[in-house]
């Protein structure tokens, strides 16, 4: 893992920051690395129960960093593949959705491109109604190729999925809610998914080894 991504675990739950906050969190090569790592990291983290997924800063995740991408980007290994089958790019999205235990997403500023796809791999996603979410790709001349369209059509309308694909718009919380792509608003997303996590963190605790072994 690298300084892109940051993980701390408390009392079962993995608090994972996405940490280039001066760029608003924006995706360049370092970030694909650091994302993919902490993902492959929790997937062996049997002490976690509770993934509560985050963006440092004044936003959740800007998209692609579309120049450091223009000069570095060509470095990353598409080839190589998961397990489930996903890329590199992929698997910054998809990959929150293999992990044995429950992701929130916990979104304010902005989730925009490669940052909305991000978001929609989490399990439970709490937004501020003031955020603001855009299926940016086509604006690039791109496509929303980072596993979006597998997982937004488990959330959203069709119809829906191709009028903000098609215009590249963006849209605030409360349209995000009414399409599916968030489960709630929160005035304070990051303090509700914590509570959340401790709540679903204390549900059916591991057993204590040495308790089952006198039985």
């Amino acid at each position: 893992m690298n300084d892109r991504v940051t993980i701390t675990v408390a009392e079962g739950i993995a608090d994972v920051r996405l940490a280039r906050a001066d760029k608003m969190n924006a995706i360049d090569p370092a970030m694909f690395e650091g994302i993919a790592a902490a993902i492959d990291r929790l997937k062996g983290m049997t002490e976690v129960r509770c993934v509560v997924l985050s963006g440092e800063g004044k936003a959740f995740c800007a998209g692609l960093d579309m120049a450091s991408m223009a000069n570095g980007g060509s470095g990353l290994a598409l080839g190589d593949r998961t397990e489930e089958g996903a890329n590199l790019v992929q698997q910054v999205a998809w990959g929150w959705r293999t992990l044995p235990m429950p992701v929130i997403a916990a979104v304010h500023g902005v989730a925009f491109g490669g940052g909305f796809q991000i978001m929609s791999g989490a399990d439970i996603r709490i937004a501020h109604p003031r955020a603001r979410f855009a299926i940016r790709e086509t604006y690039w001349g791109l496509v929303p190729d980072m596993a979006g369209i597998a997982l937004w059509r488990t959330l959203a309308r069709d119809d829906v999925l191709r009028e903000l694909t098609y215009t590249a718009r963006e849209f605030d919380g409360a349209e995000a809610l009414r399409h599916g792509f968030v489960t709630r608003l929160s005035e304070d997303p990051l303090g509700e998914a914590m509570m959340l996590a401790r709540e679903i963190a204390a549900r059916n605790p591991p057993r204590d080894p040495r308790v089952e072994s006198a039985l």
